[in-house]
């Protein structure tokens, strides 16, 4: 299949991925469920031509010595993709994500009132989790551009490559892509400071150092919005506090009781008349919650979610009895 006919059938049928593989046909992901496109399966030199679309001539040389590179490239109708290229059975394959050329509005992600009003304070974290292609950063997306639409604000992003491109209207953006503008997560964290920021947006808390700067940085009157790989609250402050050696546990759950503004954990579903909607369980850190963290009772984080409420918490099951109910999705 020519490069242009496989771009155009993803962009028609509003495919979130691309699969191409070695010895296979092309792959879209269509509202979660693969689906080939072709019979014809590719050779590798085809293959290989596509990635060379992609990737200049010093990226292609690395992409040979490690067999593995992630990149972005832009389409002509301004969709980008956010791709790895990688060997699989010692031949060349890609994945690519398509980033819709819009930036998605509160609106269109269905964003909780409540989560937006955490997201306009001028310290602590939000953290967005779940697992890959559950909507993380298009929800962060659109918070954002929001942000830099309504409020005069500096905001710096530290991005795994940069997805969205936003377009401030009172605000100033620098968007900051691993790789080409700063060599790893806890080095653009560690001199993000001096770049005198309002909010930091960060891809990915990845590892000890970066999560232990960006809490850090909470704390000093910045706002943090963060995604991590986890499935619920409970988790995601279970696998933060973890990360740290034993000794220093107590002193993070203490920093994570202080800085924490709010946990959205999200799922996505196949929804009624096509395209895929956002399950959410939105954790706000109140008192309670706060000492649960501090003193290392996460049990009761589920009682918690199930009567908070009126402070806008929800739990997965609960929103999701929403959806079927309002018809969004089958049960």
């Amino acid at each position: 299949m020519p490069k242009q006919n496989l771009w155009t059938a993803a962009t028609q049928k509003r495919a979130s991925d691309i699969h191409v593989i070695t010895g296979y046909p092309p792959v879209l992901r269509i509202d979660g469920v693969l689906t080939p496109i072709d019979k014809q399966a590719l050779s590798e030199s085809e293959v290989n031509a596509l990635i060379h679309k992609f990737l200049n001539e010093n990226q292609y040389k690395r992409f040979l010595a490690d067999g593995d590179l992630d990149c972005s490239y832009l389409l002509e109708d301004g969709t980008r993709l956010r791709i790895n290229c990688h060997m699989a059975s010692g031949a060349p394959a890609f994945a690519a994500r398509l980033i819709p050329n819009k930036v998605p509005t509160l609106a269109d992600v269905e964003m909780p009132g409540a989560v937006m009003n955490l997201c306009r304070q001028r310290d602590g974290i939000v953290l967005f989790t779940g697992p890959t292609g559950s909507g993380k950063s298009t929800s962060l997306a659109a918070i954002v551009q929001e942000l830099l639409n309504t409020e005069s604000l500096n905001i710096i992003t530290l991005e795994d490559p940069i997805e969205f491109r936003f377009l401030p209207e009172k605000g100033l953006v620098r968007q900051r892509e691993l790789g080409t503008d700063f060599p790893s997560f806890p080095e653009g964290l560690k001199h993000v400071l001096r770049q005198d920021p309002d909010v930091v947006m960060v891809g990915e808390m990845r590892d000890l150092e970066s999560i232990s700067l960006a809490l850090t940085l909470a704390e000093t009157g910045h706002l943090m919005l963060a995604t991590l790989h986890t499935p619920n609250s409970t988790q995601t402050i279970d696998r933060i506090v973890d990360v740290f050696p034993p000794h220093q546990q107590a002193q993070v759950r203490v920093q994570l009781s202080l800085s924490l503004k709010a946990v959205v954990a999200q799922r996505l579903y196949p929804k009624k008349g096509g395209g895929r909607i956002a399950n959410r369980e939105i954790l706000v850190k109140t008192p309670a919650v706060a000492n649960i963290i501090r003193e290392h009772r996460l049990a009761e984080l589920g009682s918690v979610l199930q009567t908070g409420a009126q402070d806008g918490m929800v739990t997965f099951e609960k929103d999701l009895k929403r959806l079927i109910k309002e018809g969004r999705v089958e049960l």
